[in-house]
């Protein structure tokens, strides 16, 4: 996979399909996985324009993580990486972690991004310090932390193919990545910047989403003026990939509904 010098001379990883004059959708992923988890996305939305998806420093193909890396360090990272790939302007699709950054690049430089769509996530969690210190005490050993987690992250029955997934991608992140990028999530209280928020926004969210349930994404369409906010049903708070289809169809139809009115 490619990777590309993002800033402070780090490189991070990431992948892209499609071409054409459309505004190109960014896509970017949650704590627990890494660029891979867009793949659905980025066969479907590659056929109509261009869709990249990065990892995060010290995720993925990227270069390891310096200690005291930011949520706001992660964003930098990504809109230079969106300049060295020739992308001014994009939709920016995050789920999670990503939503959380997805809001940390608004902030940062809002003429980049053409819309917001935040999945799963949150401007601010009531139990953000609880998870964050369960999860890094958990780190030490990604796989067994990967295998007792998946069950609460996916809607029950899950897709074997889809959990076991999961699982391998989980395990495979660097314990010192995964601990900077839950502090970068789980601490976040972004509420005065959703409120900030001008550009065309949609809220989606797993109906069986225990990790961020709905009520987190409503507070996220308060907070946003303008904002839809659509449930996927049977879907816990991995939407994108146990939904494919229907993620795929409701970020679509939202896509092109500001590229016409742009």
């Amino acid at each position: 996979m490619p990777r590309i010098a993002s800033k402070d001379g780090l490189s991070i990883g990431y992948a892209e399909s499609g071409s054409g004059h459309a505004t190109p959708i960014v896509f970017l992923h949650g704590v627990g996985s890494d660029k891979s988890v867009w793949r659905p996305q980025l066969e479907h939305f590659g056929q109509q324009r261009r869709a990249i998806a990065f990892d995060y420093p010290g995720y993925g193909e990227s270069d390891t993580v310096p200690e005291g890396t930011t949520r706001d360090d992660y964003a930098s990272a990504i809109l230079s990486g969106m300049r060295k790939l020739g992308i001014e302007r994009a939709h920016v699709c995050g789920l999670s972690l990503g939503g959380v950054i997805a809001i940390a690049m608004h902030h940062a430089d809002p003429e980049r991004c053409a819309s917001l769509i935040l999945a799963d996530t949150f401007a601010a969690h009531p139990d953000g310090r609880g998870i964050y210190e369960r999860s890094t005490a958990a780190s030490g050993n990604m796989r067994a932390m990967a295998e007792a987690r998946v069950d609460v992250l996916l809607a029950q029955p899950a897709d074997p193919a889809v959990r076991t997934e999961v699982v391998e991608t989980m395990a495979a992140i660097d314990p010192v990545a995964f601990r900077i990028g839950a502090e970068a999530v789980w601490l976040a209280d972004q509420r005065e910047r959703a409120h900030q928020i001008r550009v065309p926004s949609l809220i989606l969210c797993g109906a069986d989403d225990h990790i961020t349930p709905p009520a987190l994404s409503h507070e996220l369409e308060r907070l946003i003026p303008g904002s839809r906010y659509e449930q996927i049903g049977r879907a816990g708070h991995l939407t994108n990939l146990e939904r494919p289809d229907g993620f795929n169809t409701l970020v679509g139809a939202f896509i092109r509904g500001v590229d016409s009115r742009s």
